[in-house]
């Protein structure tokens, strides 16, 4: 039986790292190649030596494929192409290839300029890399090779990620990646059609949240931001680039212009107007409100948000700062917090999820003494808040898309083990499918049942439709010959099928032989069996002929004396191939014989 092997090298069982390796019919196809935040050696990367010991990826990979622009499903690229080893194709959507080596030269820089690390890629090494990148559009089918080809589906969470439908022959996998399936104030809902794959991939970030109304969560987040301000501190939001970065600027600018606030914002990268120029360039992967409303004015154009220079985090007096990364592992953030981090007044908003490991995960976990580089100790006063604003799908929402994808089994990636274990029984009880959830360097093995496809002429269709009755959505067996030719199947009619080969036909009946004890003559024996058939068979046609047959449908009846035994009738039932459900019916009944008192 044909099968399909997963391995996640990265995101097993685990958030960050993302890297999952997919087997299908002798092409293997690695899906994202993250690098993991918590980390800061060579466990940042996937374990690449899962595929090879040594040499190159190139010869055991047909293709690498990219869902979206952040570091934990792209950060390992370059390393992964230019330091193991990777000459094939790489596939993303146009934003993702234009954002990404954006962010991993940001990255690159705050690693090996300002931290001294090495064992880590080069900005040479990210262009490299992205030379080797085919970018692709949604809804377009892209051949990799004479058997593979994949398909882009919007997947919401930031601007350009994509979820992934993996086709061999008429085996399918699709990979969601990240993905939201709620609109937000910049972006729209993940939406895919019902493919039905034999496999769905999907992350499980929050398997067992369902999340408030965001409305709700609007109005809380701005609530504290005021409060904050309004006595006299400052709130840092610790935030990535692209995606809730753009969307929490939307929400605070509005709030800012309409309670006419003059406490300053600011957004703390050099990315942002980078950012805005992409949002710019991409505005038909935003929701169709700015998109309309670009047209009059630029959303990402803000008035109340200015540019943030490090000595400003020093002033005196309230203020909000937007600063990356988003998980306060390292950068601007994390400088920032230390500044912060010993004053009451003061207030922490971490937006979106935290990798175990990162400054982030520690203090929602409820850490107030942090051990920073230098064996400083850092004591955090300031009021730490979390509130998701995360464009990840919540339990209702990958429920959802199961429901909209209908595959034939689900594996969890990029979750908490205890988080997935929940959401795995409740897919397994709601949906009866097998759902899988791997953990790192273990391989999942999924059989499949292929279908073939079989294109049915009209004619039949027509004619069996006649006969299938009002109830158009109950399975039905469908009767014709199957022709195959130059590769592909098609069922026509038998008449249709003898003129296209051109022969005759030939009519085969089958005939069974019965013995019935009954003394009455002949006539009577006829109509006695004619009368009884009627009231069993009622919605059936049952005629008797002029001859002394007797027809049911196609099904002819003959009754003759035995030589031997007057009382013994010999009973001939003959039908053709289509009846034969019907035959085997009527020769089961008339063999108990006739019941008493049929006249």
């Amino acid at each position: 039986m044909p099968e399909i092997k997963v391995t996640p090298l990265g995101a097993g069982q685990d958030v960050g790292r993302s890297c999952i390796l997919v087997s299908i019919r002798g092409k293997n196809i690695m899906l994202d190649c993250g690098m993991h935040m918590g980390f800061n050696d060579d466990r940042r990367f996937p374990d690449f030596t899962y595929i090879t010991q040594n040499g190159r990826l190139t010869d055991l990979l047909d293709c690498v494929i990219i869902s979206h622009f952040h570091l934990d499903h792209c950060g390992a690229l370059p390393y992964m192409s230019e330091m193991v080893g990777f000459d094939g194709p790489i596939y993303m959507t146009h934003p993702t290839k234009a954002i990404c080596p954006i962010l991993l030269e940001d990255y690159r820089k705050i690693t090996v300029d300002k931290k001294g690390e090495t064992n880590f890629f080069t900005s040479q090494m990210i262009k490299d890399c992205m030379k080797k990148v085919v970018a692709v559009n949604l809804h377009q089918t892209v051949q990799v090779d004479d058997e593979l080809e994949i398909k882009a589906y919007y997947a919401g969470h930031v601007l350009g990620a994509a979820m992934f439908q993996i086709k061999v022959g008429s085996e399918s996998v699709v990979y969601t990646g990240d993905y939201n399936m709620t609109p937000d104030r910049h972006l729209g809902a993940a939406w895919i059609d019902k493919c039905r794959p034999d496999l769905l991939i999907s992350e499980s970030t929050y398997a067992t949240t369902i999340r408030d109304s965001k409305r709700c969560r609007e109005r809380d987040f701005l609530k504290k931001v005021h409060e904050t301000v309004e006595k006299g501190g400052k709130v840092l939001i610790p935030v990535f680039a692209l995606g809730r970065a753009q969307e929490l600027c939307i929400l605070l600018e509005t709030f800012w212009e309409r309670m006419n606030l003059k406490a300053p914002i600011y957004f703390s990268t050099g990315l942002t107007e980078k950012a805005n120029h992409y949002y710019k360039l991409f505005i038909t992967w935003t929701n169709q409100k700015i998109r309309k409303t670009f047209v009059q004015r630029n959303m990402f154009e803000f008035k109340h948000i200015k540019a943030f220079d490090r000595a400003f985090a020093d002033n005196p007096g309230p203020m909000v700062v937007f600063a990356t990364p988003g998980m306060l592992h390292a950068g601007q953030s994390l400088q920032i917090f230390r500044k912060w981090a010993g004053n009451e007044k003061n207030m922490v908003i971490m937006p979106g999820y935290c990798v175990q490991g990162t400054v982030g995960h520690k203090i929602l976990s409820g850490q107030r003494k942090l051990e920073m580089e230098g064996r400083q100790t850092l004591e955090v006063k300031m009021q730490v808040e979390y509130m998701s604003f995360s464009a990840h799908a919540d339990a209702k929402g990958i429920m959802q898309l199961i429901r909209q994808a209908e595959p034939q089994n689900v594996l969890l990636v990029h979750g908490e083990a205890k988080k997935m274990e929940f959401l795995k029984q409740k897919i397994e009880q709601e949906f009866r499918i097998t759902c899988f959830m791997p953990c790192n360097g273990e391989t999942s093995t999924i059989s499949t049942n292929p279908n073939i496809p079989v294109d049915i002429s009209l004619n039949l269709l027509k004619e069996s439709a006649q006969s299938f009755g009002p109830d158009c959505k109950k399975p039905r067996l469908m009767h014709g010959m199957l022709i195959m030719k130059d590769n592909t199947l098609r069922l026509v009619s038998p008449e249709q099928a003898l003129k296209e080969i051109g022969i005759g036909e030939h009519q085969l009946r089958f005939t069974c032989r019965l013995h019935i004890q009954d003394a009455h003559k002949e006539p009577e024996t006829v109509s006695r069996i004619y009368t009884h058939l009627k009231s069993v068979l009622k919605d059936r046609t049952v005629q008797q002929l002029p001859d002394g047959s007797i027809m049911v449908e196609s099904i002819l009846l003959q009754v003759s004396t035995h030589s031997d035994d007057s009382a013994t009738k010999v009973l001939l039932i003959s039908w053709t191939y289509q009846d034969e459900e019907l035959g085997s019916f009527l020769t089961s009944l008339l063999k108990k014989g006739l019941p008493q008192g049929t006249s």
